[in-house]
């Protein structure tokens, strides 16, 4: 096992180190072992039933056997979004930050790798910089992948044309790239990193200054940090270009790109490509799953196969979670692959994968915001969270939920059950939509959840993290979950103003409403001719006793929180169903400490405003935004670490009192403006806010309540 190799993300992770080694831990991609016993002695007698034997021991062979869906998401391009709402601000400051990033400057590693004139273009900074010595160099490229697959999703969300010509512009000057480096690699990084990788993957490797920049050498003898997640983010914005723009020169790109990773990874061994798997590798796997199906080319599936980590997989295929000390997405990826898997062949295996991880990380491992990782790992047992949050201010990696939420809509396709979308929503209305800077549409690492913190963001060129990088993503596809469908009719998941075009039947839907400010919804239909289907309304957990109207009248249909209410009728046009979504107060702890605890109203996270000492712009906006804390530089070998450098004065944060079993509601109040709480009775008492709507403010999610 490696344990001292930082992981891809190092030099920008902002840790609280405590004396425990934190960076250490987070570098490891093995799970902790649990301890073995003794091996039994020729005289001795096994007790207990026989060992299970690994799922995943014999290799892995792929046979195409496509599971069908049991429901499906409408496709972008029928649904868009109406303006006045969060979710179409969000989109439009994403869009505009994109409109913003040059081509040439997205072009150019590329371009500077293959030995092609880079033109007037400057590089970008941060985990996109050239090969000068910065930090970060070994990820170059990265972002290209990302932007390609923002600038799809947007055109399909939007019909953007303009974002269309530019990622057009990539997809050209990216296979310009790839003829000039030989018509199959592809990278804005020499095949040297793959090199180095294939050679000393498997060696143990030396501790690495989290502070000190790399700077590969001809005799370097690390490990790069993460060469096939690069390549896969570049691969999935291609494949993305192609299923979703019908760019076929993306597709010639992406398809030299599968066949350099089918011969590269097919001449290693097993016990090799194991090794190198070590070596986070994103979700390769995924995107030569998605490409097989999209062109029925199974030898790209089963190169897809050789990037499974069997000892990541066979401990979650047997029900048991041995996460703890695992970087979190490096693995999530790895499971959206298995779902992709199960999905083009039926192997039980790669589902029980992707059911029992997604039902161990929910329960156990998730922040009453939806968000799991704590900085970038999980550091502590499941429904350790308390114990968790102590470990780092740097918690709930971005990335984490966006994959988190990618996962959850794989698992709900297979059994529509809406407790998918009681977890999509609250990791949406909290995680995602909260942190993206208004106007200049900036996004997070981290959302901090340590009391005190604040919101950081990247800088407009000199950042270009992960999270970035799915930022773009997620808000250029914010339609993509609010409506699915089956045979019989389609299921409203999400209460998002928005239209949606069903027009294989002709069946046309408005969804109006000023949710979560207004508790409700109105769904107006728009018809030709009569339409036969059923029209499934989620209910959500957090909902009070829901009242749904047809036409102005009351219907004396119920369905309880966490179900579905399914009107089956033939809609006529102008009908209109109007939904009430009562929200209350409520309260969630941590499951290792009771007083530890976080309030909801409805599925919003309340945060407590704490005011702005101490705050500065460059320690809100900045190309490492620490979220509270600088990590300590290593100390010497036997030495005590020195302790985290604060970024900012600490502030005092207040504590609580309620009575045990108390309703909030008996001491949180209503303020005199929308979503607005005061708390009453207490030392110092504090206002309450939705935490997505926080910005610049020093803040606290989790409270002391005695």
């Amino acid at each position: 096992m490696r344990s001292s190799v930082l992981s891809r993300r190092g030099f920008g992770a902002v840790l609280a180190a405590s004396g425990t080694g934190i960076p250490a831990l987070l570098a490891q991609t093995q799970p902790v072992p649990a301890q073995q016993a003794a091996p039994a002695g020729p005289q001795q007698r096994r007790s207990g039933p026989p060992e299970v034997p690994p799922p995943f021991q014999a290799p892995i062979e792929f046979a195409r056997k496509d599971v069908p869906a049991r429901v499906r998401p409408f496709p972008m391009t029928q649904v868009r979004l109406l303006p006045g709402s969060m979710f179409h601000d969000a989109q439009e400051w994403n869009r505009g930050y994109m409109s913003r990033l040059p081509a040439g400057r997205l072009l150019y590693n590329f371009r500077e790798n293959a030995g092609l004139p880079t033109g007037p273009a400057l590089p970008f900074g941060g985990w996109e910089a050239k090969n000068d010595g910065q930090r970060g160099t070994e990820l170059r490229g990265h972002f290209t992948g990302h932007f390609l697959s923002a600038s799809a999703l947007l055109f399909a969300s939007t019909g953007d044309q303009e974002a269309k010509a530019k990622a057009d512009e990539l997809v050209a000057g990216l296979g310009k790239c790839q003829e000039k480096l030989g018509g199959g690699y592809l990278s804005a990084f020499p095949m040297s990193l793959l090199e180095r990788l294939d050679r000393i993957a498997g060696r143990p490797q030396p501790p690495r200054d989290p502070d000190a920049p790399r700077v590969p050498t001809e005799i370097d003898e690390t490990l790069p940090w993460a060469p096939f997640y690069t390549i896969h983010k570049i691969m999935a914005g291609l494949l993305d270009m192609y299923t979703l723009t019908g760019s076929k020169d993306a597709l010639q790109v992406v398809s030299g790109m599968a066949d350099w990773a089918d011969q590269w990874s097919g001449a290693k061994s097993e016990e090799h490509m194991q090794e190198i798997l070590r070596v986070e590798y994103g979700g390769i796997a995924e995107t030569l799953y998605n490409l097989a199906a999209a062109t029925n080319h199974d030898p790209w599936a089963r190169a897809g196969d050789r990037f499974t980590k069997k000892s990541f997989v066979n401990p979650l295929a047997l029900r048991r979670d041995e996460l703890r000390g695992l970087h979190v997405n490096t693995h999530i990826p790895q499971v959206i692959a298995a779902a992709r898997r199960y999905e083009i062949s039926g192997d039980m295996r790669f589902h029980d994968v992707a059911d029992f991880f997604y039902w161990t990380v929910t329960t156990g491992r998730t922040y009453v915001t939806g968000g799991t990782s704590n900085g970038e790992g999980w550091q502590a047992p499941p429904r350790q969270l308390a114990a968790e949050l102590k470990r780092s201010t740097a918690t709930a990696e971005c990335c984490c939920s966006y994959n988190m939420m990618k996962l959850a809509r794989h698992l709900y396709a297979w059994n529509p059950d809406p407790a998918y979308f009681d977890y999509f929503e609250r990791t949406l209305m909290n995680e995602r939509i909260g942190t993206i800077r208004p106007q200049k549409g900036y996004t997070q690492y981290y959302l901090s959840l340590t009391p005190g913190a604040w919101k950081t963001f990247n800088t407009e060129d000199q950042s270009f993290w992960c999270c970035t990088g799915t930022g773009v993503e997620e808000y250029a596809k914010l339609n993509d979950s609010i409506y699915w469908h089956d045979d019989k009719g389609l299921y409203v998941n999400l209460f998002i103003p928005s239209e949606l075009d069903w027009a294989e039947k002709g069946f046309r839907l408005r969804q109006e409403n000023r949710f979560p400010e207004q508790q409700g919804t109105t769904l107006r239909v728009s018809v030709n001719q009569p339409v036969d289907l059923a029209l499934r309304l989620r209910i959500p957990v957090w909902a009070e006793a829901s009242v749904v109207r047809l036409n102005g009248k009351l219907l004396e249909a119920t369905a309880e929180p966490g179900s579905y209410l399914t009107i089956t009728r033939t809609w006529k046009n102008g009908d209109r169903v109007e939904m009430a979504l009562p929200m209350r107060l409520s309260v969630e702890a941590m499951p290792d400490d009771p007083k530890t605890q976080a309030f909801l109203y409805g599925p919003l996270v309340l945060a407590g405003d704490l005011g702005n000492e101490g705050l500065t712009e460059q320690l809100i906006i900045g190309p490492n935004a620490p979220p509270f804390y600088r990590p300590p530089r290593p100390a010497p070998d036997g030495a005590t670490p020195p302790p985290p450098r604060p970024m900012a004065p600490p502030i005092e944060v207040p504590t609580f009192r309620a009575a045990a079993g108390a309703d909030p509601a008996s001491w949180i109040k209503p303020g005199d403006k929308p979503l607005t709480f005061h708390t009453t009775g207490q030392q110092k008492d504090v206002t309450l806010v939705p935490l997505n709507s926080l910005f610049d403010r020093r803040y606290s999610v989790y409270w002391q309540v005695s």
